[in-house]
């Protein structure tokens, strides 16, 4: 057996091997992730610099809109610039960093999706408690909650892929490290390494998936006992967390719940969720929210007018 540290390099054989579909590729992906840290950036100052959006579903918001950007930036730059490269390659300690920070983004948006489901099912479910039980230091410790349940899921993967021994051939048939194709350069059974990971990563997205659609079944349940304006204002908001949540999840769970491989439209699908999800989120929750709407156009409109005078 060859040793675990043959490999010290990588090659990515990326999206696509023709040179010209991958200077086009440069030129529509570069301004979609330009619009992902704009957009998500802009919703994260107004709603720490606005007055009026402090209550707990913005401030969870503010954060989902942080990870955004992390995770997306784990991806995106090194394929942008490696579509304008020959030979696209990354160390194998680089690789596992991507994998690691790659799946601790992913997984903190999964856990602060499920809080901002649970925060809507307080304030439409029992919205007399809804102070009491979102307190501040309650949204606090879920949010820590969220960083800290990321980072373990991911010291879990890099712990049990640290050990294989990599020997071959150093090629990734990706455009991003992720483990799926890592495992298969590993020199070594890994079918039972692979079935933890189904476990760590595809039965934890179904579950949380229905978790999340559970509870808003409960929740859009529960709105017939409200009043006309008090439903049309939920479905809005509740519209807008649904979408993100099957946009994230819809991709995750077809890469996720089925044997490593690596086709072309893996790739494709890998593409929706690491570079247009992120970028859709912001437009998703400002179209369809009239508070950040208007938080946006009053505080960066004072900017510009500032500026002008």
């Amino acid at each position: 057996m060859a040793s675990a540290n043959n490999v010290t390099e990588l090659i990515i054989t990326g999206l696509f091997q023709d040179p010209k579909v991958q200077r086009v590729c440069f030129v529509l992906f570069l301004p979609v992730y330009l619009a992902t840290v704009v957009g998500n950036g802009i919703i994260v100052l107004t709603v720490n610099i606005s007055k009026s959006l402090h209550s707990p579903m913005y401030f969870f918001l503010s954060y989902l809109s942080l990870v955004e950007i992390c995770y997306s930036s784990t991806v995106v730059p090194k394929f942008i610039t490696d579509l304008l490269a020959k030979v696209k390659t990354i160390s194998l300690k680089g690789c596992l960093a991507q994998i690691f920070f790659f799946h601790f983004f992913g997984v903190t948006e999964i856990l602060l999706l499920a809080v901002m489901a649970y925060d809507r099912y307080v304030a439409i479910c029992k919205p007399l408690y809804y102070t009491a039980i979102m307190s501040r230091p309650v949204c606090h410790r879920l949010l820590v909650g969220s960083w800290l349940g990321g980072f373990f899921h991911s010291i879990i993967q890099i712990f049990i892929t640290i050990p294989l021994p990599f020997c071959g051939p150093s090629v990734i048939d990706h455009y991003f490290c992720d483990l799926h194709p890592l495992f298969k350069i590993a020199c070594t059974d890994t079918f039972v390494v692979g079935i933890i990971m189904f476990v760590n990563s595809g039965l934890f997205s179904v579950f949380s998936f229905l978790f999340l659609v559970s509870s808003y079944i409960v929740i859009l349940y529960n709105l017939r006992n409200h009043s006309a304006e008090g439903r049309r204002k939920a479905l809005s908001t509740c519209a807008s967390h649904i979408t993100v949540v099957i946009l994230f999840f819809g991709p995750a769970i077809f890469l996720y719940l089925r044997p490593a491989s690596t086709y072309t439209e893996d790739k494709l699908v890998a593409v929706f969720y690491t570079v247009i999800t992120p970028m859709l989120n912001p437009i998703i929750y400002t179209l369809r929210n009239a508070e950040v709407k208007n938080a946006i156009r009053k505080l960066w409109g004072k900017k510009v007018n500032s500026r002008i005078e």
